[in-house]
């Protein structure tokens, strides 16, 4: 009975095969784990700064929160698929909970990316600073790698995830506590009323709306 449920959902029983990428994979992922660790270490000793970047989108076809509703009577919102879209570019530091961001229309390029990262950079006030990201493709670009040197001189550092682990990039949990917490039902009323509250949850992350990072 058992062996039938597995196969149902995708599983089967055979024998497992060795695979040298897989153990280089996770000891990989392993390594910067300790980084990580090591440079939170430092960041308590005030000798550099720490942030996570990221990119997230909202738009009235977003997923919605969880809300009170009754039963077998679910509360509906307004849904467009051909909404326009809010793109969201944050760094977040989860020390001093500090929130640089910037929000747009339209989709986010290498282009984009890379101003973002330069106002970034011009905020540093001499504190070395590294920056955590993922590997999505305007943070691979040619265009976005030739200003890495240029950053480095002004004292940001980048520091690439291992591929498929969101679970490093802290700046994950805002995102997921702004669009399954935080939201408010009436925001998606109108592109923007909308556009209205996610900039008051960024702004007010950190006093209205906070996050234990543990």
């Amino acid at each position: 009975m058992l062996k039938r449920f597995f196969k149902k959902i995708g599983l089967s029983y055979k024998r497992a095969r060795r695979d040298i990428f897989k153990d280089t994979k996770w000891k990989t992922y392993w390594d910067k784990v300790a980084q990580i660790k090591g440079i939170k270490g430092f960041v308590e000793e005030g000798l550099c700064d720490l942030y996570f970047f990221d990119e997230s989108g909202f738009s009235l076809h977003s997923n919605v929160p969880y809300t009170w509703s009754e039963v077998g009577k679910p509360t509906r919102v307004p849904s467009d698929r051909f909404a326009k879209r809010i793109n969201v570019l944050g760094f977040l530091n989860t020390k001093n909970k500090d929130l640089f961001y910037e929000m747009r229309t339209g989709s986010v390029n290498s282009e984009i990316t890379v101003a973002i990262f330069d106002k970034f950079a011009d905020k540093i006030n001499g504190t070395p600073t590294i920056v955590i990201l993922d590997n999505a493709s305007m943070h691979t670009s040619k265009l976005f790698k030739s200003n890495i040197k240029k950053w480095e001189k002004k004292g940001l550092h980048l520091l690439y995830l291992p591929p498929y682990s969101p679970e490093l990039n802290l700046i994950e949990i805002l995102w997921r506590e702004m669009k399954y917490r935080w939201f408010d039902l009436n925001a998606f009323v109108s592109f923007e009323k909308l556009w209205e509250h996610v900039k008051k949850l960024l702004d007010g992350f950190g006093s209205e709306y906070d996050i234990n990072f543990g």
